[in-house]
């Protein structure tokens, strides 16, 4: 008998794409926890809503990065996760993380176009044709690692708004199409 796939999700906001793993993943992969840095991130209903375990562990109370990632590797560790899936994970990570977990992150935008915040306006803005987000493994450097999966779309005819809601969702489309690649 195959085993079921475990997999943690960090999140800090919303957590729209949380949401949609865990009503897509059900009975398919184990979300086994869902650790936020936010104590007030609207993920945290998802997760009760789900009954995923739930860890919430405020970056703001760790005198360093590093300490605050030391924190997270355990957490994960303890669960005997095959992934770690950041879905609007709001911190850069330093290597105490990145070394020591295997984890995949959502962007969006087509990578290496627009690193860091406010890419879906950037996206929208520059002179390409065409945006869309990318998942890629997770490195020490802000969205440099290896792009497991890309997906595009046109902005012909879009305002920012309607490019916006089309990127948010091809973002959960992509998250869950890495997942499997990566797992499978």
């Amino acid at each position: 008998m195959r085993t079921m796939k475990k997999i943690v999700i960090l999140f800090s906001g919303k957590g729209s794409n949380f949401a949609h793993l865990a009503k897509t993943l059900q009975g398919d992969i184990e979300i086994a926890l869902a650790i936020t840095n936010n104590p007030n991130a609207g993920g945290i209903e998802v997760a009760k809503t789900h009954d995923i375990p739930l860890e919430i562990i405020e970056s703001s109370l760790f005198p360093t990065r590093e300490a605050f990632d030391e924190a997270l590797v355990k957490a994960i560790q303890k669960t005997g996760a095959d992934l770690v899936v950041l879905a609007g994970f709001m911190r850069i990570l330093t290597p105490v993380f990145t070394d020591n977990v295997k984890a995949i992150n959502l962007h969006p935008s087509l990578l290496p176009r627009h690193k860091g915040v406010e890419a879906i306006r950037r996206s929208f803005e520059d002179e390409h044709p065409e945006g869309g987000v990318s998942v890629h493994w997770v490195s020490s450097e802000l969205d440099a690692g290896e792009i497991i999966i890309q997906k595009t779309i046109s902005k012909a005819g879009l305002d920012l708004e309607s490019y916006d809601h089309a990127v948010r969702r091809l973002e959960k489309e992509a998250l869950c199409d890495a997942i499997r690649v990566v797992l499978s």
